[in-house]
């Protein structure tokens, strides 16, 4: 078989790439330019709010270079996880930014779009069968959580894009899907090796970051042949190594041999290394192992509250040596204040220069830092309530009466006037767990529609 060639310009779209990186992957005349554009790694709140934690103008440069070039070369887009968390309001905020360029562009193609968000009754319904499974650490997952979660997406894997491509679109948008799916899909569509399709797709899902140095803002490109793929970056001041590209296959895995994902598990006990240029690594061996049972990864989220947030600082000596004891007072001075009010609140104190990085974890307690940077949070169940509760406590804190304190006008220094942040709604998972389907594809449905003026691909 031909050997089959992909093109990732950025580890997630809007984070951008450099041009001439990308004209040089257009060089090698891709079969696909693929690009995973979301994540669960900003947290639960965008899944919540429905909105994107990617720039809308840097995700509109980022496609539009896309779109031209594969409008002129003839070949497909697809984008994974649209609008950041791949909700709906997520995938029509992305189909529109793509409109708008066809239109803008004069480019004309078929689009499919492909829906991620699941309802409510129908995981209710699989829940009552008993095929919806936690996710270490995630609790059972109880009809009364579900009921509380505000959006639900599935995380689908190739299948779905299959479908569409088998329907010869030449823009495929999806909503929440597996990282390395949009890279596989026309692999697999194609009749290559699934397990070394998805180990590819693995390696693109964030582009150079598997180079060294590392980027998640620079092109990498793909080829994928019977028994093996290779990898390159496409700016001269980064090279891939096989180190660089083991250790990004072991990237947010918890077994560094077994990854699951929809439908399997990417077995890498045979997989082979090897260093073939001096910039480009050759890898063979991976296989896939499908499931019993084909499950797909639900994530939902719920509303808990308001947040509002504080920033300070303090250089003082004496109030760095106290800084547990005052906490501690500041807590027991707001918890009297509103003994009396029916008020419901979490206040947590983060102090950067001790543990604001890992907490409780942090296995050096002892402060060696000159200065303190102290963030003060409130969340509430309603947004007043945050603000009177950060605002009492920052207020106690900054004239806090400890032992051995010289100036009385002020215990700590803020950046920021006005010092108090109304952060809005706070959002928490609580759906993070599998569920057992028939068909890859079935969650997912697919609306197919023409956008823009002149022709890419013919209807």
């Amino acid at each position: 078989m031909e050997e089959l060639r992909i093109l990732s310009p950025t580890a997630i779209l809007g984070y951008g790439f450099p041009v001439k990186s990308f004209e040089e992957g257009m060089k090698r005349h891709p079969h696909v330019i693929a690009v995973d554009a979301g994540s669960t790694d900003p947290g639960p709140y965008y899944l919540g709010a429905g909105v994107s934690f990617t720039d809308r103008s840097a995700v509109k440069r980022d496609l539009e270079i896309m779109l031209a070039a594969a409008v002129e070369e003839g070949i497909p887009v697809i984008i994974g996880t649209a609008g950041g968390s791949g909700g709906a309001p997520h995938l029509n905020w992305t189909v529109s930014i793509i409109k708008e360029i066809a239109r803008e562009k004069g480019l004309r193609f078929k689009m499919a779009s492909i829906d991620a968000e699941i309802d409510k009754e129908l995981v209710a319904e699989r829940l009552d069968k008993g095929i919806v499974t936690p996710l270490h650490p995630a609790p059972q997952l109880t009809k009364e959580e579900l009921q509380e979660t505000e959006r639900v997406v599935g995380q689908m894997g190739m299948e779905p894009f299959i479908k569409a491509l088998e329907q010869e679109v030449q823009v495929i948008v999806a909503g929440r899907a597996y990282d390395p799916a949009v890279f596989a899909a026309l692999p697999v569509y194609k009749g290559y090796d699934r397990g070394l399709a998805i180990h590819l797709g693995k390696i693109l899902e964030c582009a150079c970051i598997a180079a060294t140095p590392g980027s998640g803002s620079d092109c990498m490109f793909g080829y994928l042949g019977d028994d093996y793929f290779k990898v390159e970056p496409l700016n001269p001041i980064r090279k891939c190594t096989t180190l660089s590209v083991a250790a990004h296959t072991l990237y947010e895995k918890t077994n560094p041999y077994i990854l699951p994902g929809p439908g399997g598990i990417l077995d890498l006990t045979g997989t082979k290394f090897e260093q073939e240029t001096e910039n480009m690594v050759k890898v063979s061996g991976s296989r896939f192992i499908p499931a019993d049972q084909y499950t797909v990864k639900l994530e939902g989220v719920k509303k808990i509250g308001y947040r509002t947030v504080s920033i300070a600082g303090t250089r003082d000596p004496v109030m760095i040596s106290q800084i547990d004891e005052i906490i501690q007072g500041v807590r027991e001075r707001v918890d009297d204040n509103f003994s009396g009010a029916d008020m419901e609140y979490y206040l947590d104190f983060k102090v950067y220069g001790r543990n604001g990085v890992m907490g409780s974890l942090e296995p050096n307690n002892a402060i060696s830092s000159y200065e303190l940077g102290i963030v003060i949070e409130v969340v509430a169940d309603k947004q007043d309530t945050a603000n009177t509760i950060c605002s009492f406590a920052r207020s106690t804190m900054l004239h806090y009466g400890y032992k051995g304190r010289i100036s009385t006008a002020g215990n700590l220094a803020f950046p920021y006037s006005p010092s108090d942040f109304k952060a809005g709604e706070v959002y928490n998972f609580s759906i993070y767990h599998l569920m057992e389907v028939q068909d890859g594809a079935e969650l997912f449905s697919i609306n197919i529609e023409i956008a823009g003026g002149r022709v890419g691909f013919e209807d």
